[in-house]
């Protein structure tokens, strides 16, 4: 056969290559300058043999498969610094580590702890493995009693997508019910979907598994779908990223806030009631997906202000620049994992920082966050004193309940 009449197939990189051009923005990978932004920036790039810089290279090199068969990606926690920070404007979280991950989890090879949470959320619609029959189960005992929307078959105001950890977690099942008599006391008629309620998959999503993201979402669009309100809102910033950002791709289109936004469009009717002061230092976490992601630095903090006593100090990494906890990107579940390969967690990095600044309390607006800093506070020196608490704990204690 002449030399010409030779086929080649398309080698491992070229097609993985080729598959970033379908995704958004993917094709700006060809731009990179590999300035080693993304590899310097990257909380655990240190300990990656392939840091996302030097993806890129062996992207380009024709050596992929190398990268595939390290366990680099799953150090990654999508927390979108490199993102951020990218000069090229390479969306390297969404498309080159979330692909990376999806092609390690086709290849089998899995952290037991993340494909526990995967197999979790297929088969319950939560990471956690517990019944949907019980997932509204944080609400008895709230009074007035919280509408389930299957139940009271009526219109409302307001959505609330509560989410896995608020719904099922013990320690952020407080944060879900002080949310709940805030909004109670704001008069605001609001419903959950309690069973119906899915994971919103952009946590699995961004592990790799982009298939039960979709299954998921399509859930929820249908629960959504069967039932009158205004707007959606969310504690949780990755079911916030996911409703805003992700689920109209598929279709799926409604309004939604996080409940810091929603309630700081309310200032003036929530700060008469008020009443009690906390007198406190009180220094705040940005989550990656609330602030780096969706841009949404001030409300949290003009809610913070907004109760009597309390004195707001900055952290030396804030707004854009913020650590992150360490539970994204499937890293919520794969911390066993994480402490295996690396002797280091993220969130003790964060309370080092939070001690650093005198601060009493730590506040928080994401739910992988309460169980996390307060694990991460017994390890830390000078931080047994440190109180984490979510916005809505604060606010609530402010109002007297």
């Amino acid at each position: 056969m002449p030399a010409t009449e030779i086929s080649q197939k398309p080698s491992f990189s070229v097609k993985f290559l080729d598959s970033l051009f379908d995704l958004a923005d993917g094709e700006r990978i060809r731009k990179c300058l590999q300035c080693g932004t993304c590899s310097g920036i990257c909380p655990f790039g240190y300990l990656m043999d392939f840091p996302p810089g030097l993806m890129i290279t062996a992207l380009r090199a024709d050596m992929f498969e190398d990268v595939i068969n390290s366990d680099s990606a799953w150090f990654c926690v999508s927390c979108y610094a490199c993102t951020q920070f990218c000069p090229s404007q390479i969306p390297i979280t969404n498309s080159l580590m979330t692909r990376a991950k999806e092609e390690m989890l086709l290849a089998g090879t899995v952290p037991k702890e993340l494909q526990t949470a995967l197999e979790n959320s297929q088969r319950y619609g939560n990471p956690l493995g517990e019944s949907p029959r019980k997932r509204a189960d944080w609400t008895i005992g709230i009074e007035p009693k919280v509408n389930i929307m299957g139940t009271v078959k009526r219109p409302v105001d307001v959505l609330w997508f509560v989410g896995d950890y608020p719904s099922y977690h013990n320690r952020v099942q407080s944060v879900s019910k002080a949310l709940a008599k805030i909004l109670n006391a704001l008069g605001i008629d609001f419903g959950i979907l309690g069973p119906e309620e899915n994971s919103d998959g952009d946590t699995q999503r961004m592990a790799g598994e982009q298939g039960l993201f979709e299954l998921l979402a399509e859930k929820n669009g249908r629960a959504f779908n069967k039932y009158a309100f205004n707007e959606i809102i969310t504690a949780d910033p990755h079911a916030f990223n996911a409703i805003k950002n992700e689920y109209p791709r598929l279709g799926i289109n409604f309004p939604v806030k996080h409940y810091t936004q929603f309630l700081a469009e309310r200032l003036d009717q929530l700060k008469p009631l008020l009443k009690n002061e906390i007198k406190a230092r009180v220094t705040y976490h940005d989550p990656c997906y609330l602030g780096r992601v969706n841009g949404v630095f001030n409300e949290p903090r003009i809610l913070i202000q907004a109760v009597p006593g309390v004195e707001l100090v900055e952290m030396p990494h804030k707004l854009e620049n913020s650590l992150c906890c360490g539970g994204g990107g499937g890293g919520m579940w794969m911390d066993g994992y994480h402490w295996e390969k690396a002797h280091v967690r993220l969130s003790e990095w964060r309370v080092r920082e939070a001690v650093e600044t005198g601060a009493d309390i730590l506040a928080v607006a994401c739910p992988y966050e309460p169980p996390r800093f307060e694990d991460a506070a017994k390890m830390i020196k000078n931080a047994e004193k440190l109180v984490v608490k979510d916005i809505a704990e604060i606010l609530a204690e402010s109002l007297g309940i």
